[in-house]
């Protein structure tokens, strides 16, 4: 099926853009949900987590501690390897998964680092990147989250560049405090020529 890579640097309004795409009864993957959800209580990585960093990075729950793993991955490069040699692979697995089982014309895989990834812009047809500047990121996660600065800013630097973003991306939209009608209007117009170039 016509698969449409939706990315963004944190921030950017993925999600918004999602959901709008999803209006139109497109069939959504999102790679963040997976992950979230293979490391929820009973996960399929939890087993494999727990076995390799130990007991303290699971929850009471049964579910991942997030800010003790997310605390170590960003202070240690060789700990985030090791954590994606177990999550990426089941992440990649569910993808397939859903999106073969995807209704409609095309499908949107919501991929985060789809950029930073190396081999997603290969596994879709088109790339499509919602795209603010990094003073709005910064901006929207410190309202969303609590974050401070310079934790957003720390989260920014392991992404891909917005200039590397937009250098990978076939369609963008513009997302930098747009009223989201605007936003509307251009997914309407992408999701006609997605339904066109998926037709053809």
């Amino acid at each position: 099926m016509f698969a449409v890579g939706l990315t963004g640097g944190i921030g950017s309004g993925k999600s918004t853009v999602a959901d709008l795409f999803a209006k139109r009864s497109v069939t959504l993957v999102d790679t963040d949900v997976i992950a979230h959800s293979i490391t929820a209580p009973q996960g399929l990585a939890m087993p494999s987590i727990a076995t390799e960093f130990g007991p303290s990075f699971v929850a009471a729950d049964g579910s991942l501690d997030r800010a003790r793993m997310r605390a170590l991955v960003f202070s240690d490069e060789t700990a985030r390897k090791r954590l994606e040699a177990i999550t990426h692979p089941l992440i990649r697995a569910e993808t397939e998964r859903q999106r073969e089982a995807a209704n409609g014309p095309y499908v949107i895989v919501v991929v985060p680092l789809l950029v930073e990834s190396g081999s997603w812009k290969t596994r879709v047809n088109r790339v499509l990147t919602v795209d603010c500047s990094v003073e709005t990121q910064i901006e929207r996660v410190m309202r969303r989250n609590a974050f401070t600065r310079e934790q957003v800013l720390a989260i920014i630097a392991r992404q891909a560049t917005r200039e590397a973003r937009l250098a990978a991306a076939d369609d963008v939209i513009d997302n930098d405090n747009r009223p989201l009608e605007a936003l509307d209007v251009d997914v309407d117009q992408l999701h006609r020529t997605y339904v066109s170039l998926a037709g053809a």
